[in-house]
């Protein structure tokens, strides 16, 4: 085979999903840490005149940063003829802009700490907010899958009364995506706040709302803060248990337990990053997305 993947310790399973829908085979990428904290990345050497996709998902960025440029950089050297990253989360994508004096812009600084170091690259759902796109931070080809079908189809088959229930007026273009694909009604939260301590929060239709299953639904749970809220706002207005679906679990500390503490009747989320909750495989999103860049000749112009 030409096509080799080498997948981050964390990302072999999904890997061995994605390999097979590539035509590519999974290769040795091994990661440890000295007492110092340094890593020491080893891969396979058995690469000259193969295209290479790194398979990572950054949860934890800072850390697999430098591992990542280490082994892209040896797989280059071993003769690869190119070299893509499959990252399922790509991180350090919210800070698009200074919104205190003296703060890093961090968007475009990593997309070009990557680009540095790969020829393409494929993600799902990054958290873009000014930035429509990805194409305007990376000068590489730069790849974003879509979740929302795997969602809907989730919820049709597992869920068949459901109610998505968007937290507030922003989420309402996705939210609404979701419940179309879904074929499902959706409702938006809306709050009128008269003080920091006093918020009424209301939807359009309770009656509606309590024939069903609530659904929230939100891109990245890191805290949790969002979905808990709402939890707390639908609880209030007498509503069923809700299900909660993340699309990036990330999860910091103990925001899992958070959500289930707060009464999520369950907590479902894609393998971006390996999770108990994950139950939407991203491999074929990702296979297919990879497919036409994997091995691309017009990639390997600028090395």
């Amino acid at each position: 085979m030409t096509r080799v993947l080498l997948p981050f310790p964390l990302q072999r399973t999904m890997a061995d999903v994605i390999g097979p829908l590539l035509g590519a085979r999974t290769g040795r990428l091994d990661w440890r840490h000295f007492p110092d904290g340094e890593s020491l990345v080893t891969i396979e050497r058995d690469l000259d005149g193969v295209d290479v996709a790194l398979v990572a998902s950054l949860r934890n960025p800072d850390e697999l940063a430098l591992p990542l440029r280490f082994a892209a950089a040896t797989a280059r050297e071993f003769g690869a003829r190119s070299i893509g990253l499959i990252a399922p989360y790509l991180a350090y994508m919210r800070q698009d802009r200074r919104f205190n004096p003296g703060e890093a812009v961090s968007a475009p600084m990593f997309a070009r700490f990557l680009a540095d170091s790969f020829d393409w690259l494929v993600t799902a759902d990054p958290h873009l907010h000014r930035i429509p796109r990805l194409s305007e931070l990376f000068c590489i080809p730069a790849h974003a899958v879509a979740t929302a079908p795997l969602i809907a189809d989730w919820i049709r088959n597992n869920v068949p009364s459901a109610l998505l229930i968007g937290p507030d007026s922003e989420s309402s273009q996705w939210v609404s995506d979701i419940a179309d694909r879904a074929g499902v009604a959706y409702q938006i939260l809306t709050k009128i706040r008269r003080s920091d301590r006093d918020v009424d929060v209301s939807l359009p239709s309770i009656d509606a709302a309590r024939s069903r299953t609530p659904i929230i639904v939100d891109d990245i749970a890191s805290s949790g803060r969002t979905m808990i809220e709402t939890l707390n706002h639908l609880r209030q207005l007498g509503l069923p248990p809700a299900v909660c679906i993340v699309i990036h679990p990330v999860f910091a500390q103990n925001a899992y337990a958070l959500l289930l503490a707060a009464g999520a009747e369950r907590v479902v989320s894609t393998d971006s990053i390996p999770h108990p909750s994950n139950a939407i495989s991203l491999a074929g999103l990702l296979a297919a997305a990879s497919a036409e860049l994997f091995g691309n000749s017009a990639l390997r112009e600028r090395w």
